[in-house]
């Protein structure tokens, strides 16, 4: 949300939650994301998010970093991306946690 997204797109995110009912889930939302502002989509595309780009970026970051991840955009309060957490990722955070 702060960092990667201000060298990726000049800002913040608006937001990033965590899903209440799966530890592997959180949400990073944009109301208007930059990649979204740019581009005419045709009618017959109305379900089109441009924002994938941005999931497909954010998943190719997250991967390389260690944390392995599926990424997707989402029509949700603007633009949502759902990232969803390999197990393994969840499972490494809880054993550090007791250290």
């Amino acid at each position: 949300q702060g960092p990667l997204w201000r060298a990726l797109f000049g800002r913040e995110a608006d937001k990033l939650e965590q899903a209440n009912d799966d530890d592997r889930t959180f949400y990073v939302i944009e109301r208007e994301p930059l990649v979204n502002t740019f581009v005419s989509v045709p009618r017959e595309n109305s379900s089109l998010n441009c924002a994938a780009f941005a999931a497909g970026l954010l998943e190719a970051v997250l991967g390389a970093a260690g944390f392995p991840a599926r990424v997707s955009a989402h029509w949700h309060k603007g633009t949502t991306l759902m990232i969803k957490f390999d197990e393994a990722v969840i499972a490494r955070d809880k054993s550090l946690e007791g250290r």
